[in-house]
């Protein structure tokens, strides 16, 4: 590479959720293909909801033992994956969607679940992947449950489906 060209990213979204270790393992798939570096971003919001509050004693966050558990996180869910893709990971204050896009700006894309750590199960599509969708400035993917579980149906990344015979 050039002293001007530049690594690569690929930027994937966990929060601990069975959708985001399913976008973590693609986005290492496809940071592979491409020569890409992996960018994990991890969000915490300690607001109260909407509108302004003053802190609370209990919106002290123990950053340290998050980035631990994060690690390690990430460290099982890569091992599962047999790659070794160049890492960075981040632990970012604030709305998730909002730190998503943000660590996105010039990278080759943006990776999410489907369905992240909110209540509402029943919802196809999270509102943290609906709006990193519409606002993110790259290219977003929407990994849905179990695409990167079975490999025999083409859910590696960069390979055709398998398709059965007529």
């Amino acid at each position: 590479m050039g002293s001007d060209e530049r690594t690569p990213l690929v930027v994937v979204g966990v929060d601990g959720s069975s959708t985001s270790y399913e976008a973590l393992r693609w986005a290492v798939r496809y940071a592979r293909l491409i020569g890409a570096t992996v960018v994990v971003v991890a969000a915490y919001d300690v607001s109260s909801g909407p509108g302004w509050a003053p802190p609370s004693e209990s919106a002290d966050v123990n950053t340290s033992g998050i980035k631990q558990d994060l690690a390690e996180q990430v460290a099982r869910v890569i091992a599962e994956t047999g790659e070794m893709p160049q890492l960075e990971q981040r632990l970012v204050e604030g709305d998730p969607a909002t730190a998503l896009i943000r660590a996105s700006a010039g990278a080759e894309a943006l990776v999410v679940g489907s369905r992240g750590r909110g209540g509402l199960l029943s919802l196809l599509l999270g509102s943290v992947s609906r709006h990193c969708a519409v606002h993110a400035g790259c290219p977003v993917v929407v990994v849905r449950p179990g695409v990167t579980e079975d490999d025999e149906v083409g859910a590696r990344v960069g390979e055709e489906p398998v398709t059965p015979a007529a």
